[in-house]
């Protein structure tokens, strides 16, 4: 295989005012939770991790609340356990900051870094932002695995690499082999949603996350 050049990695910055819809969304937050994150949200977790997950955007109440991805809100209770489970994640994780969770070999970031009315970005949100995971995948030289929660983050990786959306179709548990160094795997988003209408389980969940190490190990 031949080396990826090191790119160097830009997060965009915590009052990013490149859509005019999100900037004026968190600033009314601010003003009714002024010590909230309100924010864009950065990545979490190291750049040579083998692992990159990517989720949709951060949550009102969990990640734009926090500052980190899928901590504070639902989402988060099922992701970090089944990382820990996995052996992506070891200490204890208690939706805030200041827990002692730490990631392993792994890495988390959202296709829309900032919080978005109603949980639902518009198409040119998503494609303003995806200058940020573009380069955050071609910043990690070690990536072996992208974790896609939701079809939303996974048309977002394949415009990260340039490849044309009707090549790989989401579906949950699918293991995409790409014209990367990497494969690219699917799961359902771990909202408190797909969880109560019984499109996502606990053990599916945990299953993917699974065979994602696995893949990783191979």
């Amino acid at each position: 295989m031949v080396p990826r050049r090191k790119v160097k990695i830009t997060e965009p910055q915590v009052n990013c005012q490149k859509c005019p819809r999100l900037a004026q969304f968190r600033a009314s937050n601010k003003l009714v939770q002024p010590k909230w994150h309100n924010g864009a949200v950065p990545a979490f977790g190291s750049l040579e991790a083998r692992l990159l997950i990517v989720g949709l955007a951060p949550g009102l109440k969990g990640a734009n609340r926090t500052g980190r991805p899928f901590t504070g809100d639902y989402a988060g209770d099922l992701l970090y356990p089944a990382c820990q489970k996995a052996g992506f994640a070891c200490g204890e994780y208690q939706r805030l900051e200041a827990d002692t969770l730490e990631l392993i070999d792994c890495r988390i970031t959202n296709a829309v870094r900032c919080v978005p009315p109603k949980n639902k970005p518009t198409l040119s949100e998503i494609n303003v932002c995806n200058e940020f995971l573009r380069n955050e995948i071609n910043a990690m030289n070690s990536v072996k695995v992208i974790l896609a929660l939701g079809h939303v983050a996974h048309n977002s990786v394949l415009r990260a690499l340039n490849i044309k959306l009707s090549h790989y179709k989401f579906q949950h548990g699918a293991f995409h082999s790409i014209s990367k160094p990497f494969v690219l795997a699917n799961s359902y988003h771990c909202s408190r949603y797909n969880t109560n209408t019984g499109r996502l389980t606990k053990e599916m969940f945990d299953e993917v996350l699974m065979n994602v190490c696995l893949t990783i190990a191979q």
